[in-house]
């Protein structure tokens, strides 16, 4: 329909067009044909897909820079969405955005990236030298936990250039991804890129967010016992006998779990990384992991016996624990969903999604500014320099809408966690709701 000399759709007939092969989508009111597009969007096609057929002008103002507005209009379908409009809470987030970006915050990175570069260097010279130099147990022990502690600090360093420039130029930044990621850690950049920007997208919603859907070990929902769907990974998340009995125990094995959790991270990338899916720079990836399981095998074979190669790799493993138990606690006791993402309320799914964990500024490094995570996940091309000033700026505007800002202490946030595994698994327990069983589940259940 036409009017005021344009041409007009509705929201229902938006909808329609939420298909790979028919995607449509809604920015600032005017709509655009990505079809063809999403198969080369660098952020990858899941965020696009999750937002099919309705307006995304909140997530495109978050995830790109001002320069990428000049490439829509080759997209521009001619059409305008008829009665758009725009939220109180959308308005104050795209005003405080704006605010940002004339401030320049979004190109000033600070000192973090030189620091962090020269405390990875230090950590990982002195963990080859004491294991190399040294014949004390204690010392190799030392290193493998300081090697662990490094993978942290390194993490902090890839996620930040996946969001946004570390380096001067763009080819510097994906060099800086594959030396943090996969050369010195074994994890993909391409698959962070894949699971990471499909979890900014859909935070929280439990068949679109892979960062939630941890079956058969973990459930943090009792809607996981409907054997649910993945958007994401395609395959059916079945709640069979196997997972009743492991979720029913998933509040005592949650750390020890997340003590081996990088075994299942190597795993995953190398699915990736050997799949049919496209995935951009696979041969740099490819290469790039090479790198890594050349020089950490050799590290280890340096040891002088099995037993202290064991415990090496566990030393290190124990201490980046850290970090995975750090990501479970910024949303695993927050507030899910089972659905796509919604455009209009992409300010609230965020808040609702996230759950910060408050520290005193020294201890910022720790954390590699992700204790701010509603605030990372608000604007998350923005420096980690900025986050903690930011932090009094989006309380304001939470309290001003009505929105939950949950900042927990480390230990708080370790208990809220727990008890939401804690809920979930006794409900599992619940025999009322049975699934196929096994002697296993029996054994343990059934039986006194």
């Amino acid at each position: 329909m036409e009017k005021d000399n344009k041409k007009y759709i509705t929201d229902e007939e938006l909808k329609k067009h939420n298909r790979s092969d028919d995607l449509w989508i809604s920015i600032h009111g005017k709509v655009y044909d990505v079809t063809d597009w999403v198969k080369d969007h660098p952020g990858g096609d899941v965020p696009i897909l999750d937002l099919a057929g309705q307006d995304a002008t909140d997530a495109f103002i978050a995830f790109h820079p001002g320069s990428a507005w000049k490439y829509l209009d080759r997209f521009f379908t001619g059409y305008y969405l008829k009665d758009f409009q725009v939220s109180e809470v959308s308005k104050d987030y795209r005003r405080i955005a704006t605010e940002f970006t004339k401030a320049g915050m979004f190109e000033k990175k600070g000192h973090g990236v030189v620091c962090s570069l020269g405390l990875v260097s230090l950590l990982f010279s002195i963990s080859v030298y004491g294991v190399l130099c040294s014949n004390s147990f204690w010392m190799h022990m030392f290193c493998g936990a300081l090697l662990g502690f490094s993978w942290v600090q390194v993490t902090f360093l890839g996620h930040d250039s996946g969001h946004y420039q570390i380096m001067s130029t763009r080819g510097f930044n994906k060099l800086a991804q594959i030396l943090t990621g996969n050369c010195l850690t074994g994890i993909s950049i391409a698959w962070w890129k894949w699971t990471h920007n499909a979890h900014h997208v859909a935070c929280n919603s439990l068949d679109h967010d892979p960062d939630l859907q941890h079956l058969p070990v973990f459930a943090v929902s009792t809607n996981f016992f409907k054997s649910l769907t993945s958007k994401f990974y395609g395959r059916k998340l079945t709640f069979d006998s196997m997972a009743r009995f492991l979720v029913s125990y998933q509040h005592f094995t949650f750390y020890p779990v997340m003590v081996v959790a990088r075994i299942n991270l190597y795993l995953q990338t190398l699915l990736l990384l050997f799949s049919k899916r496209k995935v951009p720079d696979r041969a740099l990836n490819i290469l790039g992991v090479c790198v890594f399981w050349t020089w950490f095998p050799l590290l280890i074979s340096c040891l002088p016996n099995w037993h202290e190669r064991i415990l090496f790799v566990l030393a290190s493993f124990f201490v980046s624990a850290f970090q995975h138990i750090q990501f479970c606690l910024n949303h695993f006791a927050a507030n899910t969903y089972v659905g796509a993402p919604q455009g209009n309320d992409w300010f609230q799914k965020q808040t609702s999604g996230t759950i910060d964990i408050s520290c005193p500024s020294w201890m910022d490094w720790v954390y590699g500014g992700l204790q701010f995570q509603l605030e990372h996940h608000l604007f998350p091309r923005l420096p980690r320099c900025h986050l903690r000033r930011i932090s009094p700026l989006v309380q304001d505007l939470c309290k001003k809408h009505n929105l939950p800002y949950r900042s927990y202490g480390f230990y708080q946030a370790n208990l809220t966690t727990i008890r939401t595994l804690r809920a979930a698994a006794l409900q599992a327990r619940d025999l009322t709701n049975p699934v196929p069983q096994n002697l296993l589940w029996e054994a343990f259940n059934t039986h006194g």
